[in-house]
């Protein structure tokens, strides 16, 4: 899986209909929305603004009065092959006189897309993993310490007869931070594996 480190654009010209790509990384489907009335008020003599976007549960299309499934399907279809997360990919057209029928048009916006990711730089996003670390009172300094200094998040800590920590980490690191944690408390810890993040 990938995100994109920033906004990537491209152009192509079809029967003198101009297509205007960009790839936007974003968080959520209102930093969407946002980015989408920036560039309608960009392109206030467009046609249409066709928009895919694929964000952490909260995906969506439109075709913004193209006929159904001629602009924001291949749109997304182009995401989906690229296994990208967080992303918004918007085509502003221009029209120029000449209908391109549903493949005509259906092309366009694929290859237009296509196109923009070509001058995107894609960063591999790593797997994070949520584990439920149970120690001593006396030891949970030290475990704090060694997950500040291995990059790991406390989410939460709880305290009852043990002290309780939520911590969300790489899943790559996982297993050898376990490791040392053990190491610093000399065994003397519970691990529990939490939904993944």
């Amino acid at each position: 899986m990938h995100q994109l480190e920033g906004i990537a654009c491209a152009e192509l010209e079809v029967k003198k209909s101009r297509f205007i790509a960009s790839l936007h990384p974003v968080q959520d489907r209102a930093q969407a929305r946002a980015v989408l009335g920036a560039l309608r008020a960009q392109h206030p003599g467009a046609v249409h603004v066709c928009w895919a976007l694929i964000c952490s549960g909260d995906s969506g299309l439109d075709d913004d009065g193209e006929p159904s499934g001629t602009a924001a399907k291949p749109m997304y279809n182009v995401l989906m092959h690229k296994d990208v997360n967080n992303v918004l990919a918007a085509v502003v057209r221009y029209w120029g006189g000449i209908k391109l029928g549903a493949g005509g048009l259906t092309r366009a916006y694929g290859q237009v897309v296509s196109e923009a990711f070509k001058h995107a730089v894609l960063v591999p996003v790593e797997a994070m993993c949520e584990r439920l670390f149970l120690c001593q009172f006396a030891d949970e300094s030290a475990l704090r310490r060694l997950a500040e200094q291995q990059g790991v998040l406390v989410l939460d800590v709880r305290y009852a007869e043990q002290v309780s920590l939520h911590l969300r980490m790489k899943a790559g690191i996982a297993e050898e931070f376990e490791r040392k944690a053990y190491d610093v408390l000399r065994g003397a810890l519970i691990v529990r594996e939490c939904s993944s993040a």
